[in-house]
């Protein structure tokens, strides 16, 4: 047996079918017929499809180490690319820019999929409260997550609301240390393992302060946060750059961001509309038959 055949999901779910129990059969008989289809079910509709309850078929997932039904998804998915796993480590010296890009888009559109059943809305909702009841908003991240953090302020600095970007480990501190109980500090971390951004994290909780955390699930990060979007992205970071996790993040951030707009109604509109007429100076006029957007 080959590494890859080793590491593929669908190899595994075809060997397990002789060693599971009747109810996890009838789930890996449903994923085997169609596993195309089976990445774009509900954990709901494959337990309706398997005969099962919802518990069972989280029970089955956990048993291929997934933490839980998204991640099994994903997982699923990325053994329908070219029979390999996962994106990041199934990029070989030798591929073409055909088949990364394909492994690349193919991770990407899977993590999107498996992002809706990890945002419950009501967690999206206590998120935008706190964003709209900010007296000043924090935006923090290290790394490439420093990146979002800084997408982060061009959206929200939009929705008139005070907000700044800090990818500086002591500035972050700074501010977390001068806290005050009506701030919101929304720091980003994918792993949520990283030392200094924990240490902020309790700095601001100590003095008052509203932390929200976009991280991994159960990480120390979430942990010491007032609120939590822990997401489950399946990507060794450790290894390589992050890809898919830096994409989910800006889709959360997207997610608030329209949270926001929508709670401010028009009320909003004079202040986008000041600010879109302040760059139409900065752009070349539109050309006859060209395709160009303000």
């Amino acid at each position: 047996m080959t590494e890859a055949q080793e590491d593929n999901l669908l190899h595994e779910l075809g060997s397990a079918a002789r060693r599971v129990t009747k109810s996890e059969r009838r789930i890996v008989d449903v994923i085997l017929d169609d596993p195309r289809s089976a990445t774009r079910l509900s954990i709901a509709a494959l337990a309706e499809q398997a005969e099962v309850s919802e518990p069972t078929v989280n029970r089955f997932c956990r048993k291929f180490e997934p933490r839980g039904y998204p991640e099994f998804k994903l997982r699923l998915a990325q053994s329908l690319v070219l029979g390999l796993p996962y994106v990041s480590s199934s990029i070989a010296p030798d591929d073409e820019a055909g088949t990364y890009t394909a492994k690349i888009l193919d991770s990407a559109v899977m993590s999107f999929r498996a992002l809706g059943e990890q945002l419950p809305p009501k967690l999206v909702e206590s998120v935008v409260d706190r964003l709209l009841d900010a007296h000043h908003i924090f935006f923090f991240g290290l790394g490439i997550s420093s990146a979002v953090a800084q997408d982060a302020e061009h959206h929200f600095f939009r929705f008139s609301l005070p907000v700044t970007a800090h990818a500086d480990v002591l500035m972050q501190r700074m501010h977390a240390a001068a806290a005050r109980d009506d701030d919101v500090f929304f720091i980003i971390s994918h792993t949520g393992r990283t030392r200094d951004l924990v240490d902020i994290a309790n700095l601001a909780t100590a003095r008052g302060a509203t932390v929200v955390a976009l991280t991994a699930a159960a990480s120390p990060l979430a942990k010491a946060s007032s609120l939590a979007i822990e997401l489950e992205v399946s990507e060794d970071t450790d290894a390589y750059m992050p890809m898919t996790s830096r994409l989910a993040h800006l889709v959360v951030l997207d997610v608030l961001a329209a949270g926001v707009s929508l709670r401010r109604g028009e009320a909003l509109q004079p202040h986008l509309r000041a600010i879109k007429e302040s760059l139409r100076a900065t752009r070349f006029a539109p050309q006859p038959g060209g395709k160009h957007r303000s």
